[in-house]
């Protein structure tokens, strides 16, 4: 499984079977992507990035990787763990996966409903 920014400057490959496909409708996910940000997660031993991802401290508890070239938002890895996420917008299709969950329901934005059928956390 293969993926890429925008521009291509940075470029990822996922090595084993991806976990956890979401929707994160948290704020910080929201502001950043400028809706919400879909992702699944692996062990960081099992993501090969190339190219040089730029790193933002958004909180205490985790750090957001996006392209420093074209700004696309494509990791979150809470620190302290041994996974990151991607972006699943950024992979290449087909990408064989599906929706498990919505979370951060309870911040999602005003403007719009979930209604896929997908399991929702507050």
């Amino acid at each position: 499984m293969k993926g890429a920014c925008l521009c291509g400057a940075v470029r990822f490959e996922v090595m084993v079977p991806p976990e956890g496909p979401s929707v994160c409708h948290c704020r910080q996910c929201r502001k950043q992507s400028g809706h919400v940000w879909a992702s699944a997660y692996v062990p960081r031993s099992a993501l090969k990035i190339t190219g040089e991802p730029r790193w933002y401290e958004a909180s205490q508890t985790a750090k957001r990787g996006f392209c420093p070239t074209c700004g696309s938002f494509l990791f979150w890895a809470a620190h302290g763990e041994d996974t990151m996420s991607f972006a699943l917008g950024a992979l290449e299709e087909p990408t064989g996966l599906r929706l498990e969950k919505h979370i951060f329901t309870a911040e999602k934005g005003d403007y719009y409903d979930i209604a896929d059928g997908v399991e929702q956390k507050p």
